[in-house]
């Protein structure tokens, strides 16, 4: 019993101690945010600036590239995404998990290796595409393959499986079809879930840089990653300004992330338990 006290106890340490290890990145973010340019590279590093200077905080809101508009273009992204691939991998799930037909769980396998290729390979097939559909420079092209993912299938399908299937076999005998069943049985009992793949697909939105890099031109479609070019000049960079446009990004990660925390854990372990 002794020794599994003291192993505990070590390992919340080494988790506290690689928690504030990760903590201190964000720790100076925040303090640059408030410093002047003398003081960015000063050593040692002054956690708490002499004067707090607020200076860049107001810049970044204001001006000929007040964020703003990027905030405005990453919030609609993002928030059209989620909804759809929500929805989307919520009913790609259910037909893997509920219902039965030939090659189901070799479609599941094949649909499920795309996850090994990576995204860069496919930058130049979807820039072709987008030109041809004629939504390349639009956020629609952004939003219509963030409608699609197969981590959000492959977990609300582990979720959807760990429902009971005598659930559904009553409704059926009910005489109830699968979409009565999907968004009146199945759907309710997956909050913990679906909220789960929301907030992991909205930090996924909110920050994605290679997408928007590639396939948006016009900086009045930029989103925020992108925004944080401006503070990159000719000769310098302006670290305070980017620092202070980089803590106002991360508003809305906390604000989704403390919204919904709650069903984090439950959402990641229930979609764990059968495989």
């Amino acid at each position: 019993m002794k020794t599994t006290g003291a192993v505990k106890i070590i390992a919340t340490v080494l988790m506290l101690f690689f928690g504030m290890l990760m903590i201190v990145p964000f720790l100076w973010m925040i303090s640059t945010s408030f410093k002047t340019p003398a003081e960015v590279f000063e050593y040692p590093i002054r956690w708490i600036p002499a004067h707090f200077n607020w200076e860049h905080h107001v810049k970044v809101w204001t001006g000929n590239n007040s964020f703003t508009h990027y905030y405005l273009n990453s919030l609609k992204i993002s928030l059209i995404s989620v909804a759809g691939a929500v929805l989307l991998s919520s009913l790609a799930a259910y037909g893997f998990s509920r219902i039965e037909f030939k090659g189901r769980n070799a479609l599941f396998m094949v649909y499920l290796s795309m996850m090994m290729v990576p995204p860069q390979v496919l930058f130049v097939p979807k820039f072709i595409m987008f030109d041809w559909a004629g939504i390349y420079n639009t956020h629609w092209a952004l939003i219509l393959p963030g409608m699609f993912t197969i981590f959000g299938v492959f977990m609300m399908r582990q979720f959807f499986l760990s429902v009971p299937q005598e659930i559904s076999e009553a409704a059926f005998i009910d005489g109830a079809g699968h979409f009565r069943i999907f968004f009146r049985l199945i759907l309710p009992l997956a909050k913990p879930a679906l909220a789960t793949l929301a907030i992991i697909d909205f930090s996924w939105h909110w920050n994605d840089y290679e997408n928007a890099l590639v396939f948006l031109i016009d900086q009045d479609l930029f989103t925020v990653p992108l925004g944080l070019q401006n503070f990159i000049l000719e000769n310098t960079v302006d670290y305070n300004g980017m620092m202070a446009a980089a803590t106002a990004g991360i508003i809305p990660m906390i604000l989704v992330f403390l919204i919904g925390q709650k069903y984090i854990i439950q959402g990641v372990s229930s979609s764990a338990v059968k495989g």
